[in-house]
């Protein structure tokens, strides 16, 4: 049995139980009822929410409920919010903790490892080598166990899963300089000559292994500081939505929590302040700012009856809506899942990076091996020491961070980016593709024009006269959803005209529609469903190709087997669309109408369009292998359209563009929407794309040529030339400076316009 919402809103806030089988039983926490100890359900659904998943900013298959770290890349996970209040970052405030507490503790420690090199600050007569030895055991221990302790369990997760990846080479590195510091310092004698120094002793390296720590936990604090702003686009689109709404119950009106407003609810929208939810206005006007959403910055005037979209800013006037969508059923939550969904994708070049990734860091250790084996055989004393130093500066250097997050990390900003200037890109291989594209093919109606046509002539060519010839139109097609069938039902009812009642009815696809009114034979439709009929309409060819020249879409009209009249409708051509085709033409695309309208009137607005190639009178199972042929000819096509009809072909295409006024299914079939519908938006989509893939390169320029020209020299190349040999502390430093790089530079495209 269904439970009826209750009315009262009081009732709601209280969230009342009840019983399913007997609805008099309310209560206002859960239980069972006392009449047939059935389990008692709440009165009404709460509302939908987006739950907070984890994602690894590297893998972003690796999706958790929990944070956490990546299984194969020890990563931290990190939130993709769908929640309005902010998440806290565990992992930052976990990694800012240690860093500070490890910096505290290894400043003195550096001092005293400095204080050998430099006699102005010595303390080696105040204090014996031994025991400053023992001194920087203490104060290295904490660092390297305490601060260090997540890259050790990171590293050894990493070889339980056989996944190797920067924490492995972290985890070595600092584990190898620690333990064998360590062991120097409490059983020096078991080293044999070739590790100790001029003087006789076996060198320890405490201060490079807490610096390193100390280093990595810094980069790791910089990173995911840095990585937290990636996700700043989601912030901000869940930071829109208002917490209250003004309910309007008759004569009462009162303020409730968002999460309490449901469909078919009446809501006040006062001037400034925020819609609540998506509705449609039932009294009053306004002007709203639908900037955050669409990207457009100039106001649009609202009435009696249009739509208006929740989060969107009022402007002076008040009105009254109707909520029609409500918690994850808005725009705006749609928008965020959808951005949620494209970061998570992979762009097709992160293929060829994860190969290379797969294999760095064994290539690293090998190196790391090969460097210590020829220290220590062909290097000069100490040459065990220095080639334990080498090997380890090698490990640290190499991290191969930096490389897996080089397009992750740029997708992320990106898709963000595209959601504020109303571009909506549902997955990662969309963005590379876009710039690619050369060919757009555009639907006509609800694309280049706004969709809702509307009667412009009625032509009548026999006995009845044109009232009449409307009369049957409007009644044939008073069943139909069609948008040229919903122009002439209000055109017929604007010239108070009421449409006949129709029997029989039948739709044929890609032609017309056949039905019975008053004992009457209807048929309405192109000339195809005329010829399919064997119904002569040479008598009407001439207007119906003058309307076609006109930029209408004229309909053939026959009564009782014979052609009797002519409709005309007509779209109006966006006024964006003008600007649109002038910017995509300047941006070297050649622009394809594909329609299923009369050749003669999609030429009509081509021509007023300027765009380059006409395909007309294609039925919708049609126009997929019409994108398929341009493709067979080499272009890369992209398709635009608004229609359930132009599914097919926006999954055919290599990029589907979804107009957001549309169907539903087409903005599925999709890889990028338009929020308004405007076709500008390719402009905007194709130029973030080109920046994006940009920026992904030179991301992968900065991680390689970190590796590239740091891994050599960690391993000693320039010693026998320069005698230069790398700190694993400085290596360190490299290794997390190439990861803020690459983040700080992704980072850039939030600033692009």
């Amino acid at each position: 049995m269904e439970v009826q919402k209750p009315k009262d809103k009081a009732l709601e806030k209280a969230n009342i139980y009840v019983c399913p089988m007997h609805q008099e039983v309310r209560q206002p926490a859960s239980g069972s009822c006392p009449v047939c100890g059935m389990a008692l359900e709440p009165s009404f659904p709460p509302a939908p929410q987006l739950k907070t998943e984890w994602v690894c900013p590297m893998h972003p298959q690796i999706i958790r409920n929990a944070p956490g770290n990546c299984p194969i890349c020890g990563m931290a996970l990190e939130p993709r919010s769908g929640s309005l209040e902010e998440e806290k970052n565990t992992e930052l405030l976990n990694m800012t903790r240690r860093f500070w507490i490890s910096l505290v503790i290894t400043v003195p420690l550096l001092f005293i490892a400095m204080s050998i090199y430099v006699p102005a600050i010595s303390i080696e007569k105040l204090l014996p080598p031994k025991i400053l030895e023992w001194i920087e055991l203490i104060l290295a221990t904490p660092v390297v166990l305490w601060g260090g302790w997540p890259f050790f369990v990171r590293g050894v997760s990493s070889v339980k899963n056989r996944s190797l990846n920067m924490f492995t080479l972290i985890s070595l590195g600092v584990g190898i300089a620690y333990l064998y510091s360590f062991t120097a310092a409490l059983m020096p004698r078991i080293f044999p000559a070739s590790f100790r120094g001029k003087g006789g002793q076996v060198d320890t390296y405490f201060e490079a292994a807490a610096f390193i720590v100390t280093l990595v936990l810094l980069g790791q604090m910089l990173e995911l500081k840095a990585r937290s702003k990636t996700g700043a686009a989601i912030k901000a689109l869940l930071g829109m939505a208002p917490k209250t709404a003004r309910l309007v119950n008759g004569e009462k009106e009162e303020d409730i929590p968002l999460e309490e407003v449901s469909p078919g609810d009446l809501l006040r929208v006062r001037p400034g302040e925020k819609i609540p939810v998506d509705g449609i206005v039932t009294k009053g006007a306004s002007s709203v700012d639908e900037s955050m959403i669409t990207g457009e910055s100039i106001p649009v005037e609202k009435h009696k009856g249009d739509k208006i979209i929740g989060a969107t800013l009022n402007g002076t006037g008040s009105f009254i809506m109707k909520a029609e969508k409500v918690g994850a059923d808005t725009l705006l939550f749609r928008i965020v899942q959808m951005v949620a969904e494209a970061q998570r994708s992979r762009a097709p070049i992160q293929k060829l990076v994860d190969i290379v990734a797969g294999y760095f860091v064994q290539i690293v250790v090998t190196v790391a091996a090969l460097t210590f084996i020829i220290w220590s055989l062909i290097g000069p004393e100490p040459r065990m020491a220095l080639a334990l130093v080498n090997a380890v500066a090698v490990l640290i250097i190499a991290c191969p961070c930096a490389l897996g997050l080089a397009t992750p990390m740029s997708i992320m900003v990106a898709t963000g980016k595209g959601a504020t200037e109303g571009v909506l890109f549902k997955n990662a291989e969309a963005i590379e593709i876009m710039k690619k594209v050369d060919t757009l093919v555009v639907d006509k109606t609800g694309t280049l024009t706004i969709g809702k046509p509307k009667l412009a002539s009625v032509v009548s060519a026999a006995e009845f006269d044109e009232n009449k010839i409307l009369f049957f139109a409007a009644g044939i097609e008073k069943g139909s959803e069609h948008p040229l069938a919903a122009a002439i039902v209000s055109g017929a009812g604007e010239r108070g005209i009421t449409p006949g009642k129709t029997e029989s009815f039948e739709s044929l696809t890609g032609k017309g529609v056949i039905g019975n009114i008053e004992g009457h034979r209807i048929a309405l439709g192109n000339h195809i469903l005329l010829s399919d009929l064997k119904i002569d309409h040479k008598n009407l060819d001439l207007k119906a190709e003058k309307m076609r020249q006109d930029g209408q879409t004229a309909m053939f009209v026959a009564v009782d087997e014979k052609a009797s009249g002519l409709i005309g409708v007509a779209d109006p051509i966006k006024d964006t669309t003008f600007e649109a085709v002038k910017q995509l033409h300047e941006e070297g695309i050649r622009i394809v109408m594909l329609t299923g309208d009369n050749r003669a009137t999609a030429e009509a607005v081509s021509k007023k369009l300027g765009i380059d190639e006409v395909i007309s009178e294609v039925l919708p199972d049609q126009k997929a292998e019409a994108v398929k042929r341009l493709q067979d000819e080499g272009r890369t096509v992209a398709m635009a359209g608004d229609g359930v009809n132009d599914a097919p072909a926006l999954a055919q295409a290599h990029v589907g563009i979804a107009m957001g006024t549309g169907a539903d299914v087409a903005m599925e079939s999709a890889g990028v929407t338009l929020v308004k519908g405007d076709l500008r938006g390719i402009v905007r989509a194709r130029r973030l794309s080109r920046l994006t893939m940009a920026n992904i390169k030179q991301n992968l320029f900065f991680a390689f040529i970190y590796n590239t020209v740091g891994i050599p020299i960690a391993a000693g190349v320039l010693y026998p030339f320069f005698g230069i040999l790398l700190s694993p502390a400085i290596a360190a430093a490299a290794m997390s400076f190439s990861s803020v790089s690459v983040v700080s530079n992704a980072l850039r495209l939030r600033r692009v316009k």
